[in-house]
């Protein structure tokens, strides 16, 4: 088992402070796993668990209203976008007083996917992204050389069990039958009815542009569907914690700046399925490499760096110069670049970036272990294994 201490002292603090907390991310991802070891520490009175797939507690919730205004202590909901009836019921328990129970929800869809649960809670409800497992919470866990963890994180992705399967081909295995579920079973659960081969080969060609400029007319266009349908898929995608957008930051420079937003698979273990990638091998020789390099580190850094998705923008003018990540967080504006190399070097796009932007710092994450360095003045190179070892807030 993954030990996400972090994890669960956030969700601690944040029932300090909201009546309603929701843990949303994709399936598969620990969500019921972290819900259990709050239960575990939970010493504020009884706790009570519902799972809405289960027929047995749907039934219990036939007449919700009599059953949860009963309780009290910790009452905990798995699965939540299965009821969205139940949000306004919720809304109405979260404001009694004194509050007699407070509520754990936990969901497979982004806010905008549970219909009214953001109208109907607001101000009552904390929203907790559950992202898949950091290489430093893996490495914690786990009695392995940290060469071998990062390899491992790299290829098999940020879900528990394809991580943890004891094996690669059984990872593989499950990664091919979660997409399969996803597109079969769980989409329709949530009231999209697309046709599963559809969508996959959407997610398959979306898999291609991993880490590029949208393009929907190129893919509608592929699709033989209009823009505003390759539109929907994306949001879908996005809805459900399997992609998402980078802005792009625009400045008052004179200079022609790239529009779009840049797209990427969440998680590596369903790029590289998507994409035929089988071992490490298999995935340094491919085009994509590079790609899914850059997005296991967005990740990483917004893992280490607790960033919203309003706080995160990828910078690039039509004549080259570039940047992939900025954060703006805490008045602060600070660079970050990928390289997939252990000995990075200063380029000309860097300090165009460096300036143009205003920069803070620039970080180079790279490749292994170690401590930063310098390589000139505001910026540095981090390999990757040190991230967490930054206070650059």
């Amino acid at each position: 088992m993954i030990i996400r201490a972090v994890l669960l002292k956030e969700l601690q603090k944040r029932f300090t402070h909201f009546p309603v907390v929701a843990i949303l991310g994709p399936r598969q991802v620990g969500k019921t796993t972290l819900a259990k070891v709050l239960v575990k520490a939970w010493r504020n009175g009884s706790v009570t668990h519902f799972d809405l797939e289960d027929p047995e507690d749907l039934a219990r919730l036939s007449d919700p209203s009599f059953v949860l205004k009963s309780l009290k202590g910790l009452v905990v909901l798995d699965e939540i976008q299965l009821r969205p009836d139940l949000f306004s019921l919720l809304r109405v328990l979260a404001d009694r007083k004194p509050l007699p129970a407070r509520f754990l929800i936990l969901g497979s869809a982004a806010p905008e996917l549970l219909k009214n649960s953001a109208e109907s809670l607001a101000g009552r409800i904390s929203f907790l992204e559950l992202p898949g497992v950091s290489l430093s919470e893996f490495v914690a866990s786990s009695k392995k050389s940290v060469s071998v963890c990062l390899n491992a994180r790299w290829v098999r992705g940020g879900f528990p069990r394809s991580l943890l399967a004891k094996n690669l081909p059984l990872s593989q295995e499950w990664r091919t039958s979660f997409i399969r579920t996803y597109l079969e079973r769980d989409l329709p659960q949530l009231g999209i009815n697309l046709p599963a081969i559809t969508l996959r080969r959407f997610w398959t060609m979306l898999a291609h542009y991993h880490g590029q400029t949208w393009n929907g007319s190129e893919l509608a266009c592929s699709l033989g569907v209009s823009d505003k349908t390759v539109s929907r898929y994306l949001d879908i995608l996005e809805g459900t914690f399997m992609a998402f957008r980078l802005l792009p930051w625009s400045t008052n420079i004179k200079k022609r700046e790239v529009k779009a937003p840049k797209v990427y698979l969440t998680d590596s273990c369903i790029l590289h399925s998507l994409l035929g990638i089988g071992d490490q091998h298999e995935l340094l020789a491919h085009p994509k490499c590079g790609a899914s390099w850059e997005g296991l580190l967005i990740q990483e850094v917004i893992w280490h760096l607790r960033a919203s998705p309003k706080e995160l923008f990828f910078w690039k003018l039509h004549s080259g110069a570039e940047l992939d990540l900025l954060v703006l967080k805490n008045k602060k504006r600070l660079g970050f670049e990928f390289k997939l190399t252990n000995a990075p070097k200063v380029t000309s796009s860097m300090k165009v970036a460096l300036e143009a932007l205003h920069l803070n710092h620039l970080y180079v994450i790279c490749y292994g272990e170690g401590k930063p360095w310098a390589l000139t003045k505001n910026i540095s190179a981090v390999p990757m294994m040190s991230l967490k070892s930054l206070d650059i807030l």
